[in-house]
C-alpha cells in the first residue's frame, strides 16, 4: 500500500489570512483575539480555523496544497471585484477577502459556488476541505484530536476510544446486532 505523505507547503502571511478568513466563512468560529480581522466571530465556540483547516489545507495529500497561495489571490481578486460592484471601500491593511464583512464574504462564496459559475469546482473544494477540517478532523489522529479537545468533533459529541484505543457501543446502531463474527477474524476486526 502507497504512503500516505505527511508534508506540509508553507504560504505567506497574507494568503494564510485570506485562507483563514475563507474557512471561517465556511464554519465560523470565534475570534482568537479581539484583534483578530480574519475569524469574523460570528460563531460560538472553535470553527474551521481552531479545527485545523489550514493544516489539512497545506497537507499535500489534499492535492491542492501547492496552489493555495493563487486560490487565496483568486479569492482576493473576486473580493476586490465584489466591493467595487457593491460601492465597498475596503481597509487595504489586510488582504481584499478578509476586508469585507461576513455577511459580504458569504455573499461572495455563494456567487463563486453557484452552478455555472466557471470557477465552482474550486472553491466548492475549497469549502469541503474546511468543513472536514472541523466535522472529521481528518488531518489528525482521532484519538489524539478527541484527546486534545478538537471543537469539530466535540461539537458533535465524538466519544473518546476505550482504554485499549478501540471505540466500542452499549448500543448497537440499529438496535439489535447484525451478525456474528466470521471465525476467521483477527483481533484487530481484519478478515484473515
Amino acid at each position: 500500500m502507497a504512503e500516505i505523505s505527511e508534508r506540509r507547503v508553507e504560504i505567506g502571511a497574507e494568503a494564510t489570512l485570506t485562507l483563514e478568513a475563507y474557512a471561517d466563512t465556511i464554519v465560523p468560529g470565534d475570534k482568537r483575539d479581539p484583534g483578530d480581522r480574519a475569524i469574523a466571530g460570528v460563531g460560538t465556540g472553535g470553527g474551521a480555523v481552531a479545527a485545523g483547516a489550514l493544516d489539512l489545507l497545506r497537507w499535500d495529500a489534499t492535492g491542492i496544497s501547492d496552489g493555495l497561495e493563487e486560490l487565496a489571490g483568486l479569492v482576493d481578486e473576486h473580493a476586490r471585484t465584489y466591493a467595487a460592484g457593491a460601492g465597498l471601500l475596503l481597509d487595504d491593511t489586510v488582504p481584499p477577502f478578509v476586508a469585507l464583512d461576513y455577511e459580504d464574504r458569504v455573499r461572495l462564496i455563494q456567487t463563486l459556488t453557484t452552478p455555472g459559475h466557471p470557477e465552482k469546482d474550486f472553491w466548492v473544494l475549497l469549502s469541503l476541505f474546511c468543513n472536514m477540517a472541523f466535522d472529521s478532523a481528518a488531518h489528525l489522529h482521532t484519538a489524539q484530536a478527541i484527546a486534545d479537545g478538537h471543537p469539530g468533533l466535540a461539537a458533535m459529541g465524538i466519544t473518546a476510544p476505550d482504554a485499549d484505543g478501540l471505540w466500542r457501543f452499549a448500543d448497537f446502531g440499529y438496535g439489535r446486532r447484525l451478525a456474528d463474527l466470521h471465525p476467521d477474524t483477527t483481533a484487530t476486526g481484519s478478515p484473515a
